[in-house]
């Protein structure tokens, strides 16, 4: 099992970043474009290093409205006090038991790196019949979320407060303009819980163990031991909050011990058994299904033969969101649907539509949940669907992963023969779950539809799954929609593949091949075969290139001059991929090199001008391309898909980007007319066949690479699948799926 992310990007602000190196090798790698976890960091940049500033954000809280990330943190605040509040009820609980110098520059510096994107958080861990429907309970109704504009957004922390932890950490020779964050992390008392336990600095995105034990050396003096109790919980802690950047919900017992032992801890179980007992941490035994196990036993039997099972180890918040996950998933699965319009008119559309489209609006009629697999081609199926249930009365709404997929699909809907006014039936997942976009709640605090299409189903991590499904009512139905090749969500989780794996729904795989010799590439890749293909009209061009400074300069040649005039593609809708940020062909290199052509200015708003093109990070995970507008005293003003932004100063550095050039998992989910990908020499190790096929997938018209790589380009391709992820979602719905 390895819990390194699955790429190797860099970390995207506001977004978790992740290194293929331990920490003692991050620094070097995080530059050389490491790890850019499937997530997607980079992705989309998607999350940051402890999931980033989080604390931070709160010295913002004074703005009286809320932005579109506010709404969306409280809105999954409020479910997640609902999930344990319903954990809490179960009979049966879950098993539980800055002038600076030497040490304090480092420590300041390594956060900075994690919170602006510079360099993600070091990875540490190396690889060692259906039975008839029923009807489900009713379920708790999550809290409707507060509209944006009628509460105010989580205080800052009391100017009391950092003062008294700006004085701790100068005890203990740590930077003390970390104090805000400290305090805003840690909460009350917080300068008295880091005098008492000064590893809680852990908690701080970017702080490493060795950083966090030269603090507590400081602080504790001749009490600091190596088998201190609290340095082996807040490990323990920190090491699971790794392997969630890294996608995993969990982590199984003898990695999350070796892990433990690689960090220095000199007695690794007992310090996971501190960290269950004092409620830090979850443990959970599993049972394992063995292929050509003997079936069981049959009644009457005196012995029942032993299972084996794996013990993992989990942060509650992944844990109950999985469990809640499989609660709503199950809810969907067991119950009927609402009997919307005859059951003839459902199979009159579908027989007129045919092919997979048909199959589609067939198992759509009959079932909670469904499952539906294509390229880009195959979202005019989704698309039918929307508008066949729409003819039929269906409250139907469609959720994409960012604007750009949504503007795009409206696009499809529009040659479905829908009409896309106003009041579009497509929203994003963020804004559907903030109250930002879509239907709105009804008065249970329930989406108020019948339907809902999620599209980019597997950008879908547990957390944001869970908010979904805890957000429909009863009887409607939820298809999920996507490509099961290209990379995974940021977030821990693989909640598309684990479903398709459990095979607990039905499945339509689309029939619609993407066309020309674009989508014949990209089929390929998804199959490990890099073909060949025959491109007469410049669909694809291969610009061979030797060394970093070349592979820069033909990067700008190709944006600024080749494409526009070979192809017919500005440079404005030309989107270059990368993959990583650091590095001599990173983002910040190829985006300071095309600012130089396309808009060169002297970047007097924290670096950008009016005119440049940027990506935003709004929350983790996410990441939304634009324009720079202005700049004043309240912020720096974006355009982000014909909406305006505005980001706070404070937050410019570590959620806003030039964007000419991004990552894959920046890109996913998104399209352009031109796309050029670089591979530089030193990029091999980044290469893997999702990032490969995310990243030339994202062409439409015309894809350029810009090639340094040699054989490791095909070689990735057939050999580096994704890494796996440990979950606990097959084994959480398996007992409560109706067979």
């Amino acid at each position: 099992m390895s819990t390194e992310p699955e790429t190797t990007e860099d970390a995207e602000p506001g977004t978790p970043g992740t290194a293929g190196a331990t920490p003692a090798e991050g620094d070097a790698a995080a530059e050389e474009g490491a790890a850019d976890r499937p997530a997607e960091d980079a992705a989309a940049g998607e999350g940051a290093a402890d999931r980033p500033a989080e604390g931070a954000a709160t010295e913002e809280g004074q703005a009286g409205r809320l932005s579109e990330a506010e709404a969306e943190l409280l809105a999954q605040s409020a479910e997640r006090e609902r999930i344990e509040q319903r954990k809490a009820e179960k009979k049966a609980p879950i098993e539980a038991g800055a002038k600076l110098s030497g040490k304090a520059a480092d420590l300041l510096a390594a956060v900075r790196a994690v919170e602006s994107g510079e360099k993600p958080a070091a990875t540490v861990f190396e690889e060692p019949a259906p039975a008839p429907r029923r009807s489900a309970p009713e379920p708790v109704r999550r809290p409707q979320p507060v509209a944006a504009g009628t509460a105010a957004a989580p205080a800052a922390p009391a100017p009391e407060a950092v003062l008294g932890v700006r004085r701790v950490l100068g005890e203990g020779g740590a930077p003390e303009t970390l104090a805000p964050q400290v305090a805003a992390v840690l909460g009350e008392g917080a300068d008295e819980l880091l005098r008492a336990d000064p590893w809680q600095l852990l908690r701080v995105a970017g702080v490493r163990p060795e950083q966090a034990d030269g603090f507590a050396r400081a602080l504790l003096g001749a009490e600091c031991a190596p088998d201190d109790e609290r340095r082996g919980r807040a490990v323990t802690v920190w090491l699971l909050e790794q392997a969630a950047l890294a996608g995993h919900t969990a982590l199984e017992m003898p990695a999350l011990l070796a892990a433990l032992a690689q960090r220095g801890v000199p007695e690794p179980e007992s310090a996971v058994q501190d960290s269950i007992a004092e409620g830090e941490a979850l443990v959970f035994q599993d049972a394992l299904e063995e292929p050509g196990a003997p079936a069981a036993e049959a009644e009457g039997s005196e012995e029942e033969p032993e299972r084996p099972v794996r013990v993992l180890v989990g942060l509650e918040r992944y844990a109950l969101a999985e469990e809640s996950l499989a609660d709503g998933l199950a809810r969907l699965v067991n119950s009927a649907p609402k009997q919307d319009g005859p059951a003839e008119e459902w199979e009159r559309l579908a027989a007129g539509a045919g092919g997979s489209t048909g199959e589609l609006i067939r198992a759509t009629a009959g079932h909670g949940l469904v499952l539906h697999t294509g390229g880009e081609a195959s979202l005019a199926e989704p698309a039918a669907l929307l508008h066949a249930a729409r003819s039929l009365g269906l409250r139907a709404w469609a959720a994409a992963h960012g604007p750009i997929g949504r503007d795009r699909f409206a696009a499809l809907l529009r040659r479905a023969g829908e009409d896309v006014g106003a009041d579009s039936p497509v929203a994003t997942v963020p804004g559907l779950l903030s109250g930002l976009e879509g239907p709105g709640r009804d008065a249970d605090g329930a989406l108020d539809l019948d339907l809902l299409i999620v599209l980019d189903a597997p950008q879908l991590d547990v957390e944001t799954a869970a908010l979904l499904t805890e957000s429909l009512p009863d009887g409607a139905r939820l298809v999920l929609a996507g490509d099961p090749a290209v990379l995974w969500s940021v977030g821990p989780g693989r909640v598309f593949a684990d479903l398709l794996a459990a095979r607990i729904c039905p499945q339509v795989a689309s029939r619609l091949p993407d066309p020309g010799p674009l989508g014949e590439l990209v089929s390929g890749i998804g199959i490990g075969e890099l073909n060949q293909v025959e491109a007469p009209g410049k669909e694809l061009v291969i610009v061979p290139v030797r060394d970093a400074g070349e592979a820069v300069h033909r990067t700008v040649q190709l944006v600024v001059d080749s494409v526009p005039r070979a192809i017919g593609v500005p440079a404005e809708e030309t989107q270059v991929i990368t993959p990583g940020h650091g590095g001599a062909v990173g983002t910040r290199a190829l985006n300071a090199a095309l600012k130089e052509r396309l808009n060169p200015g002297p970047g007097r708003f924290g670096g950008f001008d009016p005119g440049d093109r940027i990506v935003h990070s709004p929350a983790p995970g996410r990441a939304v391309p634009g324009r720079v507008v202005t700049a004043d005293a309240e912020g720096l003003h974006l355009s982000c898909a014909g909406e305006s932004v505005v980001v706070p100063k404070e937050r410019v550095e570590r959620s806003v980007r030039h964007g000419w050039a991004m990552t894959a998992h920046q890109a996913v989910g998104s399209r352009w007319p031109a796309v050029v990908v670089v591979l530089p020499g030193d990029a091999a190790q980044a290469l893997s066949r999702p990032w490969v096929y995310t990243a030339f997938g994202r062409a439409d018209r015309h894809l350029s690479v810009v090639h340094g790589v040699e054989q490791a380009l095909p070689k990735a391709v057939a050999e580096v699948v994704a890494k796996p992820r440990t979950t606990r979602l097959p084994v959480l719905l398996a007992p409560q799926i109706g067979r």
